[in-house]
């Protein structure tokens, strides 16, 4: 299997966090962790976020709320495009 880059990386952060990701694939996140300093960094941010907020759930959210979030992030640009 190749070696995962940092696009793949993020685009399966959740799996890995949710201990979701088969033990090849985590094996090469594991990796690619190690040696990226982004990645490390981007990790990090993910779990500190997820500590943060405990374990809210969809249903803790008023319907106002869920469809503000699902707005901004359908909308949202990384890119800024």
């Amino acid at each position: 299997m190749r070696e995962l880059i940092c696009q793949e990386l993020v685009e399966v952060i959740t799996d890995y966090i949710e201990d979701r990701m088969p033990a090849e694939r985590r094996l090469l996140f594991e990796e690619h962790v190690a040696f990226c300093s982004w990645c490390r960094t981007y990790l990090d941010q993910m779990q500190d976020t997820i500590r943060a907020t405990g374990s809210l759930k969809e249903d803790d959210l008023s319907p106002e709320t869920r469809d503000a979030l699902l707005d901004a992030f359908r909308n949202w640009n990384p890119e800024g495009v």
